[in-house]
């Protein structure tokens, strides 16, 4: 692997990992076409995405640093000792703190119990990332033309936070996407694009914490240190790609609508089928 090849699969990550469009879908095809996958065990293409996945959790850490600091200071505060208040009354911040919590619960369990499936060839083909690619797209479209968008960040509750915790397991299946699970099934409850965006992206410090930090402890043994420095500017690449991608998102659903990443995600999906079809993958 080139250092080029190294940020380019760093920017991939950085991007797909929080817009609504897959980062193993892009991050397979980039590694396929670059002729990566052929000539690397799959012990080390693992290893080096579960490190450049550090960057994407830095990337979400930087650019939610005040809330990820707030959260469990208000719930502290708010929960215990004179200030302690009944939870329909505390700010929004310690409410948040514990739905997160709440909403991570579905993917620990779910990812723990099925990790040897999830871990397994048959989830990793690209026709099973194209058919999750179309059919996360078209759930996505849909709950586009039905929800009403009234619901903001700060209403959220505490089965808005089980239901969207339940909806990322999806993720557990390669081209579904962490976000685009996660914000389609936001959709679907009526909150607002930008903050089922955000809230998210709150939602995948616990999970990318949790799976890129065991998926890193495990591949240890497979890491190259001939490829130290590739894999740091990978790592850095996704960070900065991560953080712009975050920025992007939320200012893009203030006024517009996620069509985008529905014809986006179809329209590869279809493009992946074909080229298998073809034998050009």
């Amino acid at each position: 692997m080139s250092l080029f090849e190294a940020i380019l699969l760093g920017i991939i990550q950085g991007l797909s990992e929080f817009i609504p469009i897959s980062s193993t879908a892009h991050l397979t095809i980039a590694g396929k076409l670059m002729g990566i996958t052929q000539t690397v065990s799959p012990e080390k293409w693992t290893a080096f995405i579960a490190t450049i996945q550090l960057g994407t959790l830095a990337a979400v850490l930087a650019y939610f640093a005040k809330d990820l600091i707030e959260m469990p200071k208000s719930f502290a505060k708010e929960s215990f000792g004179k200030t302690k208040k009944p939870f329909k009354e505390r700010s929004a911040n310690a409410r948040m703190f514990v739905y997160i919590i709440v909403g991570s619960l579905p993917i620990a369990i779910v990812g723990l119990a099925f990790k040897d499936v999830i871990e397994g060839e048959t989830t990793k083909n690209l026709s099973v990332i194209a058919s999750a690619l179309i059919a996360v797209g078209l759930l996505m479209g849909l709950a586009e033309k039905v929800s009403s968008f009234k619901k903001p960040y700060e209403k959220i509750n505490f089965w808005d936070s089980l239901i969207i915790g339940f909806s990322q397991c999806f993720a557990l299946i390669p081209g579904a996407s962490r976000s685009g699970s996660t914000i389609t099934a936001g959709l679907f409850l009526g909150i607002e694009r930008a903050a089922a965006a955000k809230f998210s992206f709150l939602l995948s410090v616990p999970a990318v914490f949790g799976s890129g930090a065991l998926e890193f402890y495990q591949s240890l043994e497979y890491l190259d240190s001939s490829q130290t420095l590739n894999l740091a500017v990978a790592t850095l690449s996704a960070a900065i790609a991560g953080y712009a991608s975050v920025a992007f998102l939320l200012n893009y659903l203030k006024t517009k609508t996620a069509f985008l990443f529905v014809y986006y995600r179809i329209a590869l999906g279809a493009l992946i089928l074909a080229s298998l079809f073809a034998k050009v993958l």
